[in-house]
């Protein structure tokens, strides 16, 4: 069930020249029981008193189960926008109103898939972050596989990149895609590819027999994808999605 409460900032700083990441303890100094992939909702009022609430997928790298003392969230800054105003400008100690966990966009411990297809775009990719521990779990039986596209225009962009990298150099079952569809790095790596993330899907060749996929992102990526994973075959109950939509 979901709980309200309030927030303290206690650190952050920027990952990518319009993207802050801020973390978070509560102020009641109780920890946060929720699933990777969850997300909470920020409470606050438009200058003419009005009140509004925006989304953010929590991205706090815990044990995967266990509550968490602090919690970490990726904003994106929106130009005008009043979350951007709240969160963009709170200084260290600022509090901010608070509820959930809510959604359901998370590993299901009854998926029995082989290979598990994670697709991100912008700060859609936060709630993989979040699933690392869970990954490392599904890859210790060396039975299945995960591959995590990425998209973004450049190497700046890339949230959180250098921490999946290190994650499919220390996992070999994990493999990690940067999907750069404007500007290659100066110094290219393997992993990546050229492109939007819906398009590099044909390389990995996706089957209902083999594959789960999850879509998280910008919803014109998310849209693509979903059409094109039931043009390989995949059925819904195997395609799980969760749109970030910005707002002002």
């Amino acid at each position: 069930m979901a709980d309200h409460f309030q927030l303290r900032l206690v650190d952050a700083h920027m990952l990518a020249p319009t993207v802050r990441h801020l973390a978070f303890e509560r102020v009641d100094g109780q920890p946060l029981a929720f699933q990777p992939g969850q997300f909470l909702q920020v409470h606050f009022h438009y200058d003419d008193g009005t009140a509004t609430k925006r989304s953010y997928s929590v991205g706090t790298v815990g044990d995967g189960s266990s509550p968490v003392q602090r919690i970490e969230i990726a904003v994106s800054y929106v130009e005008g926008g009043a979350a951007t105003k709240l969160l963009g400008e709170l200084p260290i100690g600022g509090v901010i109103d608070a509820s959930g966990p809510y959604g359901r966009f998370c590993l299901q411990d009854a998926d029995t898939h082989p290979r598990y297809l994670l697709l991100a775009t912008g700060t859609g990719v936060t709630p993989y972050r979040a699933m690392l521990p869970q990954i490392e779990k599904l890859l210790a039986g060396g039975e299945r596989e995960v591959v995590l596209l990425y998209g973004a225009r450049n190497e700046g962009e890339l949230l959180y990149g250098e921490e999946f990298e290190a994650f499919a150099q220390s996992h070999p079952g994990f493999l990690f895609h940067g999907c750069l569809s404007r500007e290659a790095r100066a110094v290219p790596r393997a992993g990546d590819r050229a492109g939007h993330v819906q398009n590099v899907l044909a390389e990995l060749g996706p089957e209902a027999s083999r594959d789960i996929a999850y879509l998280c992102g910008n919803p014109n990526m998310v849209d693509a994808a979903y059409a094109a994973l039931q043009e390989f075959g995949l059925p819904v109950r195997q395609i799980r999605r969760e749109k970030y939509i910005s707002s002002r």
